[in-house]
């Protein structure tokens, strides 16, 4: 048998790499369409037919290559997703957010505040009454040598102890709120993918690296809804109007549990608020323009956030200027901020701004 052995190039993928390379595009259509896998599949046969992404593999050998690495398997004679999927498109939404920060944008969101904390730090000060046990020992023993000639009678005063600096870490509560109204999908511009990615994404920063951190996630449109960690990938958007005063209202809710100091809400919108319960507790929607009526209820709840000592960041997704001039109102009455962020950079802003918050909202 004659082999061939093609020139070598740098640029060429291994199997292994394009087989991964596929694998983040399942996980993406997968979080896409809401977790429904016909579609998926039938997304990426579509794409092989005009673009041949498979390469030499078939279809079916894809699919037996997914339940080979554990993220297909099969129940009552169905293709499904396996847990394994759903940590994949987690660790990937993060991946993804993190390629595009700065090396300076992250790091372990220490407070400028030092003292009795819990991290040790390189210099150090006189000891007081309380410190816990973080003594230089060099230093100290130094001290005591330097004020006495004779070490026979070595003896230890308290001045003479030293003890390291400490650093405290500030903990923070934070609501992502996530738009779900129909113009999130509107003018086949696809806002709502980008959305959750930002939402699995921050779901996975905290639990790795900020585990004391306290995370809620809610959707709102005509009403707002908690959502679990693990029901994310699967938000969709619906035939709804943007009740922002009942997302905003759920939110300072589930923060009034958090006994931290630092509380936060990231509202992730492309549209003005449009709907609101009234005091019956029936849905009132308008449309049009700023409905001056919705607009003053959900402004109240911003005040009512401030009182509560909790900042709204808000993440526009689009320029519409009646969305403009109402979060440019809400941020000032709250006193909070505002970013204009296109799609491809959602993520790094909201990783930016809850890192730098992390890092000057503590009050030691």
């Amino acid at each position: 048998m004659n082999i061939t052995y093609s020139k070598w190039i740098e640029t060429s993928e291994t199997a292994e790499q394009q087989l991964e390379k596929l694998l983040g595009m399942f996980t993406y259509l997968l979080l896409q369409t809401g977790g429904d896998i016909d579609d998926v599949l039938e997304i990426m046969e579509l794409l092989d037919d005009r673009y041949q992404i498979l390469g030499d593999m078939t279809m079916d050998e894809f699919i037996e290559q997914m339940r080979a690495k554990g993220y297909l398997d099969d129940k009552d004679g169905k293709v499904n997703f396996t847990p394994k999927a759903i940590q994949k498109i987690r660790t990937d939404a993060l991946a993804e957010v993190f390629k595009g920060l700065k090396k300076s944008d992250f790091g372990n969101h220490e407070t400028p505040h030092s003292g009795r904390g819990i991290e040790r730090l390189p210099d150090t000060r006189e000891f007081a009454f309380g410190d816990a046990a973080n003594i230089d020992l060099t230093q100290t023993i130094t001290n005591a040598l330097q004020r006495q000639s004779d070490i026979d009678s070595f003896n230890l005063q308290e001045d003479d102890i030293r003890v390291y600096e400490t650093e405290h870490f500030a903990s923070c509560a934070t609501v992502l709120m996530i738009d779900i109204s129909h113009s999130m999908v509107l003018y086949g511009e696809d806002r709502i993918t980008p959305a959750k990615q930002v939402a699995i994404a921050l779901t996975e920063l905290i639990r790795t690296k900020f585990p004391k951190d306290m995370l809620e996630v809610l959707m709102f449109g005509d009403e707002a809804r908690r959502v679990s960690v693990n029901d994310i990938p699967f938000i969709n958007v619906g035939p709804f109007h943007t009740n922002t005063r009942d997302g905003l209202r759920l939110a300072r809710q589930l923060l009034k549990k958090s006994r931290g100091k630092n509380k936060q809400i990231f509202m992730v919108t492309d549209g003005k608020p449009s709907a609101m319960f009234d005091d019956a507790g029936r849905l009132f929607k308008n449309s049009m323009g700023l409905d001056q009526r919705i607009v003053n209820k959900t402004l109240d709840e911003a005040v009512a956030c401030r009182r509560d000592g909790i900042t709204i960041s808000t993440f526009m997704l689009a320029r519409d200027q009646y969305l403009v001039d109402f979060v440019e109102e809400m941020t000032t009455i709250n006193k909070g901020r505002a970013f204009y962020s296109g799609l491809n950079k959602l993520g790094e802003t909201v990783f930016v701004d809850y890192l730098n918050n992390r890092r000057k909202n503590f009050r030691g």
